[in-house]
């Protein structure tokens, strides 16, 4: 017996009992209900009465601004211990009292409940409301997104057992309660926990998400999260010209080179928190990438171990006079090249070093190259067509992301035509054109061991390719408005997307399933960020900044709001001690990240004992001169490179 058709068979079931028959064949035939699911109404009395009575109470306007007043006051009047946690009632018995009065067609008491009741809810909540005040009348409750959103779906509240008893005990004594709990029914999902009730700080640590908190249960599934084993690469030492040149004088012999010996890395242990290597299948390293991560450890071993004491230095480009509005950047692993995307749908890669960009030889004359010389990949780039710029065209929309593979051999780019490109950057030619997505691409990023990319977008999936595949593996969906960032998760096994339903997910890439939902944010989140080990995970909203615990799906830091705009860029060290921070505000902070990790591990894990930390953690913050922060990037030796666009003086 389905939920919506429960009043109008009680009312069947009143006129079967009183023996009106002919109004109950009309109304059966008008409703076209069955036999089987009439002949086996067998409603209990009290059910049946409780039903009627809320049907009547319903239609009652003044019951509403009642009722909710009656639990405002409860709520009021409970003890700390019960009120922060009862208190996040409030939000969606408000919002569904209002949808209701509209449903009715009481829109003078519906507006009037709005403008009472409305600006005291959570300042987190007013943007939503605005969006429903345009809900005037029970025919726009359909077009509307988010009334859409909350008559379809439950909102989720955490209460304690005791704060649940302490509901239940005021809504059987109220009598006006019977709207409350047809709401907290049909609309509200109350998970109960064992233990003590929260503070205010921990509640609010939580709330904020576009349908309230995450369930326990949806956190619950093993998370992988330790790092893949890496291939055995045999690194060579550093060529001579790297060492320090030394004199030769008749008393001081001349410096011995360095032997051609195989530097052996040092293998790490085992992690029992990693996936198995074979559990995603990933492509087998070629012999150009092998020397590109064994050119990697090498640089790592110059590498400056970063702290309190010993900060990063900044290097800061600044894009001036581009012509077109400069959306976003990426910078390769290597520190090499900087790509930025416009709103004039082109895209322009530079080179960072003084080595030019080259292209590719024409067929003709790659057919004359001598395939077994040692230098093939050199004979094969042309010796005049050399650049320090290159631009590409294709995208007939603003260009939202670009982003490097980590063999620095091919560029992504998403736009708002909805399509995602895939740019050689030997050829410096469009290869492929994805097309999957309906609305704008918002994010685009490569798995860090290449092959596999994500995309995110306007039509609130996520989707995860393989490079010779034109149709995507996996769809995430989930969220309930647009993904606006994504992230690869350094093994490679999950993805993290942020909303503007406030959300941050970790979804599992081989099964496709969502693995953890974090509430907390206040804002729509537009970047993320990895650590290093895996275990953590940063997000940036507007403002705000909190670091995630996904081996339990946790905020472990809600970090002080200092910055006054957008946080659009985050990057962790290298060696995982510092996380940065770049915003609109023109700014770049730096933040003490073993410090933050430190903290978080003392905690008791799963208390969700985390109130906004003192800026304490922030190390150093670094203003521009008007040049908004598009992109931040560690390089192999930890230098902090940036990019922002002048926007003139203010």
């Amino acid at each position: 017996m389905g939920e919506k058709n429960t009043p109008l068979l009680a009312v069947l079931q009143l006129l079967r009992k009183y023996n009106l028959k002919g109004t109950e064949d009309i109304l059966r035939k008008e409703a076209s209900l069955g036999d089987v699911e009439f002949e086996n109404l067998d409603l209990p009395e009290v059910e049946l009465a409780s039903i009627l009575t809320s049907h009547h109470t319903e239609s009652d306007p003044y019951s509403y601004e009642f009722a909710y007043d009656n639990l405002k006051k409860f709520i009021e009047n409970s003890l700390d211990i019960y009120k922060y946690e009862l208190s996040t009632l409030l939000y969606p018995v408000f919002v569904h009292m209002y949808l209701a009065l509209v449903l009715y067609d009481h829109n003078e008491h519906a507006v009037n409940f709005l403008d009472k009741f409305g600006p005291e809810q959570e300042d987190y909540y007013q943007e939503d409301l605005q969006r429903l005040s345009i809900v005037k009348h029970k025919d726009q409750i359909k077009g509307n997104e988010l009334a859409e959103i909350y008559s379809t779906n439950k909102f989720v509240v955490q209460l304690s057992r005791d704060a649940s008893s302490q509901l239940k005990r005021f809504l059987q004594e109220q009598k006006s309660s019977t709207v409350i709990i047809n709401i907290i029914n049909n609309h509200i999902q109350v998970d109960v926990h064992d233990g003590p009730g929260r503070t205010q700080a921990q509640v609010r640590s939580t709330t904020g998400g576009l349908l309230g908190e995450a369930t326990r249960n949806e956190n619950r599934t093993k998370v992988y999260y330790g790092l893949l084993k890496e291939p055995d690469i045999h690194v060579l030492p550093p060529p001579v010209e790297d060492e320090e040149e030394v004199e030769e004088t008749p008393d001081k012999p001349k410096k011995k080179k360095a032997k051609k010996e195989h530097i052996f890395i040092k293998k790490p242990k085992s992690d029992p928190n990693a996936p198995p290597n074979d559990r995603i299948p990933l492509p087998e390293l070629k012999e150009t990438d092998k020397l590109e991560k064994g050119k990697a450890l090498r640089e790592a071993s110059k590498r400056i171990q970063l702290g309190p004491d010993s900060l990063p230095s900044i290097c800061f480009y600044t894009l001036l006079n581009s012509g077109h509005t400069a959306i976003c950047t990426d910078i390769c692993d290597d520190s090499t090249l900087l790509a930025v995307g416009f709103s004039n749908s082109s895209i322009k890669v530079w080179t960072l070093t003084p080595v030019k960009l080259r292209g590719m030889k024409s067929a003709e004359k790659l057919q004359d190259i001598d395939r077994e010389a040692g230098d093939v990949l050199v004979r094969m780039m042309e010796e005049r067509d050399r650049d320090s710029c290159r631009t590409l065209f294709g995208h007939s929309g603003p260009v939202y992301k670009v982003a490097f593979d980590p063999f620095k051999t091919m560029l992504l780019s998403c736009s708002e035509d909805s399509t995602v490109r895939l740019w050689s950057l030997q050829c410096w030619t469009c290869l492929v054109v994805y097309r999957g997505h309906v609305w704008p691409v918002w994010d685009v990023r490569w798995s860090p061991h290449g092959h596999y990319f994500v995309t995110s977008g306007n039509d609130r999936t996520t989707r995860l390719w393989a490079t010779d595949h034109h149709q995507p593996l996996r769809m995430f969906a989930g969220h309930l408005s647009d993904v606006d960032c994504v992230q690869f998760h350094p093994n490679s096994n999950y993805v993290a997307t942020g909303s503007s339903d406030r959300t941050v997910r970790l979804w599992d890439c081989l099964t496709g399933t969502q693995v953890r939902i974090m509430t907390g944010h206040k804002s729509t989140i537009f970047t993320l960020a990895f650590s290093v080990c895996g275990r953590w995970l940063a997000s940036g909203g507007n403002g705000e900044l909190i670091v995630w615990d996904i081996s339990i799906g946790a905020p472990a830091a809600i970090l002080p709001q200092l910055h006054t705009a957008p946080i659009h860029a985050l990057a962790f060290s290298r060696d995982g001690t510092i996380l940065s921070s770049g915003s609109l505000d023109c700014s770049i902070k730096l933040w003490d990240f073993n410090a933050i990790t430190e903290e978080a591990n003392g905690e008791e894990a799963g208390t969700n004992n985390t109130a906004q930390k003192e800026d304490k953690f922030l190390l150093r913050s670094f203003a521009t001169k008007n040049s908004p922060i598009k992109g931040l990037h560690f390089t192999r030796r930890n230098l902090l490179l940036a990019v922002g666009s002048y926007e003139g003086s203010s």
